[in-house]
């Protein structure tokens, strides 16, 4: 079993800053993408960002250019920086990982963007 915790969540003003943690404890033999979704209020759950152990990540087109992820695998831990936020990343934060058997979730995040 591997469990996720976030932090970083928070109020911040529209155009500020935050940053999201998230680490990987239990049993952990590899994981393969690691990254975030995200749900506003009465929408599905969305893909911000993920990335492949190794790789290049990927980007929602709506947060290409504001919000960077980072990875450090020998931590377990990936990183959001999010950045000129707007309103409409207002959202619950969701840490995600795979290996190539499961799929697992953090209890998510609040991330409020408001003035």
């Amino acid at each position: 079993q591997v469990q996720l915790v976030e932090s970083g969540g928070g109020l911040v003003q529209p155009g500020g800053s935050l940053r999201l943690s998230c680490a990987a404890s239990g049993s952990i033999f590899r994981l393969n993408n690691m990254g975030w979704y995200r749900q506003a209020p009465g929408n599905q759950r969305e893909l911000v960002a993920l990335v492949w152990s190794g790789g290049s990540p990927n980007y929602a087109d709506s947060v290409k250019g504001r919000f960077t992820i980072s990875r450090d695998n020998a931590k377990n831990t990936v990183y959001l920086e999010m950045n000129s936020l707007k309103p409409e990343d207002t959202a619950v934060y969701y840490c995600y990982a795979n290996t190539w058997t499961n799929a697992y979730w953090g209890q998510g995040t609040q991330v409020t963007v408001s003035s």
